[in-house]
């Protein structure tokens, strides 16, 4: 009998540990920067900036410290990875036989999921 309830035990701690290390939550969020040509093409090699403006309470702004930079693949993407979500501003640019291209948009990143933006430099 003595056994038994510790048999019962066992198994009532191996459950309750089974849901506890189950229960962990994705909260990443992804953001995938697309950038195209005007005609849709992707552009290789385009710097990606990623910042968050913050008003100030003075009513200013400013750059927070939630930033990061990258440069597109051979298909016009890149892609960040975030712990929590937020709206980020994007910057992309590009200089091309010494004319800079660009495109300003925004991202707003959802918890556990992936976003894609895509952005038309002109």
């Amino acid at each position: 009998m003595k056994l038994r309830g510790i048999f019962i035990a066992i198994a009532v701690v191996g459950v309750g540990f089974l849901f506890i290390t189950s229960c962990k939550k994705n909260t990443d969020c992804i953001a995938n920067v697309i950038c195209n040509d005007s005609t849709g093409v992707g552009i290789t090699g385009a710097t990606v900036y990623l910042y968050a403006n913050v008003k100030t309470p003075v009513g200013g702004t400013i750059t927070a410290d939630l930033r990061a930079t990258g440069i597109t693949d051979a298909g016009g993407r890149v892609s960040f990875t975030f712990k929590l979500p937020a709206i980020y501003d994007i910057r992309a640019s590009k200089v091309i036989s010494a004319k800079t291209y660009s495109a300003l948009s925004i991202i707003k990143l959802e918890e556990g999921k992936g976003v894609d933006k895509t952005v038309v430099l002109r």
